[in-house]
């Protein structure tokens, strides 16, 4: 049975540590079901590190879809998030038509969004639609042009009250869960204890009720980037590398693919087979 937004808000109420991990596909969806993950989030993350794009800015709603429906068939029992990406947003109008293909076309069980007050009357109008909301603090992705570069969020005493002015309001908006990427632990922790949903940090501290990790980063698949927040609980980018070098070895001395690897015929119903050809 697939879990839902009261199963993740009992695991807070519980005091019991959510875990979540980015999805992109089907494939590493169902493995990391398998392991039992609770909750997870296909983000617009896709952007930087699966279709190859600088930021997550180029990902369209076409794209979220796509890669949830995936994620939504690889994963049996995981509440699946998917983020909106981009201006999907910005209105109403248009928030409202991003969450219904998100969830009709691509099978989510939540969205999430990025900003403070000024969201809350889009995440009212969700909810009111029945749509799960997750809201985002912090370093917002989507806002990337308007940081300048990626740098901890809410370190001055005006930008964290007001950091904790935007959790309480879209709580009070209702949003069922948050995450907080990039702030200050205690920070992270202050507005953990004053909410009544759920905190998934990504870079805010051990503090949170949950956390979130990009799963490039987490599988060490990238050899390129390595954020200070994300731990590597495996270096696969060398296995990987190493098996494709002994595949393309094995190719080039004709030992793959062996008889094991390959089926037969009947040798007198080929030769009618090729009877008169050239």
């Amino acid at each position: 049975m697939r879990k839902t937004i009261t199963d993740i808000q009992q695991m807070k109420s519980r005091g019991e540590p959510i875990a979540m991990l980015t999805a992109y596909d089907a494939v590493t969806a169902a493995l990391f079901d398998a392991a039992g993950v609770p909750m997870l989030l296909v983000g617009d993350s896709l952007g930087d590190n699966v279709l190859g794009f600088g930021s997550t800015i180029p990902v369209t709603i076409d794209d979220m879809v796509r890669h949830t429906a995936a994620v939504a068939r690889g994963a049996q029992s995981a509440l699946i998030v998917a983020d909106m990406p981009f201006l999907s947003y910005a209105t109403l109008d248009t928030a409202v038509a991003a969450a219904r293909r998100l969830m009709q076309e691509g099978g989510a069980q939540a969205v999430k969004l990025e900003g403070g007050q000024t969201m809350t009357p889009i995440v009212r109008r969700l909810v009111e639609c029945g749509v799960p909301v997750m809201g985002h603090l912090g370093y917002t992705p989507q806002s990337a042009h308007v940081f300048g570069k990626v740098r901890v969020q809410g370190k001055s005493a005006a930008a964290a009250r007001r950091m904790v002015e935007d959790a309480l309001a879209l709580e009070e908006a209702g949003a069922f869960a948050l995450v907080l990427e990039l702030v200050p632990a205690q920070l992270a922790a202050a507005i953990t204890t004053r909410l009544r949903i759920p905190t998934i940090g990504i870079g805010a501290g051990p503090h949170c009720d949950g956390q979130v990790q990009v799963s490039t980063d987490m599988l060490g698949l990238r050899d390129d980037f390595k954020p200070r927040h994300a731990r590597r609980f495996a270096e696969l980018a060398p296995i990987i590398r190493a098996a494709v070098t002994a595949y393309i070895a094995a190719v080039g001395e004709r030992s793959f693919p062996a008889d094991e690897h390959s089926s037969r015929m009947d040798e007198a119903t080929l030769q009618e087979a090729l009877e008169g050809l050239s």
